[in-house]
């Protein structure tokens, strides 16, 4: 058994799986390895030869638990089969054997043909995370095929369950009549957007987190089009449309705890990678975990072929030595600036922009909590705003924590997790627009390197404000939800609060999830599970439908709506997709896709 499986064995025995959710490590899960196992693995002190932690993140989730199933160690003895399932996909990325549950081949509703793909401009479609290559979340009132008035009569037309998922990670894709999308087993689906009958399924390494991007593709023989996405082990697919046939799988980042949680846009035959990470949640519950050699990044591919044109990291100077802790163990610095979005294309300026992350130990490079800007063909930086300054933070940090990766003067967490939004104003002027985990908004001028040019406070106190996910914007405002539980309107020339429409009754609160807008209507999804759609005019609540519920669905499998965290909602052809059970911070995991049309 090699030194790797050895080590996760240990971490097995230490861990009370229930506190494990199906997204990330508990304060508790991570406090019992921190005394059951630190003193061991990790710890330069303690002469034993054990992989530190970034080590127990590379297995596969079927040798972990082949590891746990067969060892005799002792302190295995009261640690269940389930638990030791939950391990593995705790560690692995996605759950054990899911290919078996997951494959689309099993389902009683297969698609009785696979007509052709074609052009993304044959059919209404929403591509990618922003549906657009400038991040407007906003959909026409063409291919949205619906008008404000007609929103109130949204019915139910079909619901998919996933198999084997908890929650669904990704956003719905809509191109060429299908709908693409991503859960936490790593599976992806291919789904008829009319009836719900399933084409084909793909088994990635882990879960995908990430929208979908579709698009043409050359040099692949008969495979014309295909779809691109990314994974929570930060490797990067290209699969054909039709048939969801494997083309080509890049590993982008080779950090450990790195992944792809912003979509990879798409743009003229290249495709645009923003790479974050685990980092600083591993570091701030661990007084073993070397902080922190991890930077965020972008990273060009060439779309056809997943060669690699550029990589750029906005924290630029590379991580060095810095103190070594009482325990033995070597910090390290810059780090941090991670790219949770996807990157807004701007051809005018051949630029690319993205919003950074915040570092984690001081001092935080001039890089992170900003708004950075990239060239398109060199990936040099053109120009960089930072609208947070000394942002070093890491999770878990508090009176109680020992880690000493917890910094005295720990920032706020005020990352820029939402892509930028960029808006030509009827003036013939132009917005960069973005919104902020402080619950700011910040109008940035492209066409002047970034100059601030607004900022607007959407909540009063700011560390309750946690606009996550991203917002949407027409031709005149910028809509965004808020962690305190509403959304709200600002003028996109100004800042100007045009409205705020809070959310009552609803538990759990908070409207983290991305907006996304249609002409005269704006949808958002709450924690609570309820999936809105307000008036973009005034605020005024038009419709609305509670997801977190059992459903009955076309391909027979057993299926709950929960919590709208992450993805938002989609419109095309007269039909509003979205993905139920994304849980962030707090709320109700889900499994299931639902598909609403007028009736």
């Amino acid at each position: 058994m090699n030194r790797t499986v050895w080590s996760l064995l240990l971490f097995a025995a230490s861990l009370s799986l229930a506190a494990i959710p199906t997204q990330a490590q508990t304060t508790e899960g991570a406090r019992l390895f921190e005394t059951h196992c630190a003193t061991c693995h990790g710890n330069p002190k303690s002469g034993v030869k054990a992989p530190d932690e970034l080590a127990l993140w590379t297995a596969t989730p079927e040798a972990i638990y082949a590891a746990l199933d067969k060892s005799p160690h002792a302190a295995l003895q009261d640690i269940t089969d389930a638990e030791k399932r939950e391990v593995a996909f705790f560690l692995g990325g996605r759950r054990v054997d899911v290919v078996r549950n997951a494959d689309a081949a099993l389902m009683p509703n297969k698609c009785t043909g696979n007509p052709p793909v074609g052009d993304i401009a044959s059919k209404p479609s929403w591509n990618g995370w922003g549906n657009d290559i400038s991040n407007t979340r906003y959909q026409s009132a063409k291919a949205a095929g619906m008008t404000a008035d007609q929103v109130p009569h949204l019915k139910l037309k079909w619901a998919f369950g996933f198999p084997g998922a908890d929650e669904v990670y990704g956003q719905p894709t809509v191109a060429s009549g299908r709908v693409f999308l991503g859960v936490d087993t790593g599976a992806v689906y291919s789904i008829d957007a009319e009836t719900g009958c399933v084409y084909w399924s793909y088994q990635a390494a882990a879960g995908v987190r990430t929208a979908i991007s579709y698009g043409p593709i050359k040099g692949h023989g008969a495979s014309k089009y295909g779809v691109y996405f990314g994974d929570i082990r930060a490797n990067v697919y290209l699969l054909d449309a039709a048939t969801g046939k494997l083309l080509w799988k890049v590993k982008v980042d080779d950090y450990p705890v790195a992944r792809i949680t912003g979509a990879p846009t798409l743009y003229q035959d290249r495709l645009y990678v923003p790479v974050s990470s685990l980092s600083e949640r591993a570091s701030g519950y661990s007084t073993i975990f070397p902080c922190c050699q991890f930077r965020g990044s972008v990273v060009a591919l060439d779309a056809n072929t997943g060669r690699t044109i550029w990589k750029t990291y906005p924290v630029q100077e590379a991580p060095k030595p810095l103190q070594i802790t009482s325990k033995g163990v070597q910090q390290w610095g810059p780090n941090g600036g991670a790219v949770w979005n996807a990157p807004t294309i701007d051809p005018k300026n051949h630029a690319l922009y993205i919003g950074t992350g915040d570092g984690y130990l001081p001092p935080a490079a001039k890089t992170t909590d900003a708004v950075v800007a990239l060239d398109l063909k060199t990936g040099k930086i053109m120009w960089s705003i930072q609208d947070t300054e000394n942002d070093a933070w890491v999770a878990g940090c508090g009176p109680k924590n020992p880690s000493e990766n917890c910094v005295k003067d720990i920032g706020p967490d005020y990352d820029f997790g939402a892509s930028p939004i960029l808006r030509t104003l009827p003036n013939g002027g132009r917005m960069l627009v973005a919104g902020q985990k402080s619950g700011m908004v910040w109008g940035h001028d492209p066409d002047r390197e970034g100059t601030l040019v607004w900022k607007a406070q959407l909540v009063q106190k700011l560390a309750l404000g946690m606009i996550t996910f991203g917002g949407a914007a027409d031709e005149q405002n910028a809509y965004f939800g808020v962690r305190t539980g509403g959304v709200a309107a600002v003028r996109l020339d100004t800042g100007e609060q045009i409205w705020s429409t809070p959310i009552r009754g609803a538990s759990p609160v908070g409207e983290t999830a991305a907006i996304t807008a249609i002409p005269g209507v704006i949808f958002s999804g709450g924690w609570d599970g309820t999936l809105r759609a307000f008036s973009s005019n005034d605020g005024r609540l038009i419709w609305q439908y509670d997801t977190a519920h059992e459903f009955d669905t076309v391909n027979k499998v057993p299926a709950k709506g929960g919590s709208f965290g992450a993805p938002g909602p989609t419109v095309a052809g007269g039909m509003l997709f979205a993905g139920s059970g994304y849980v962030f911070s707090v709320g109700n995991p889900g499994n299931v896709l639902l598909a609403f049309s007028v009736q």
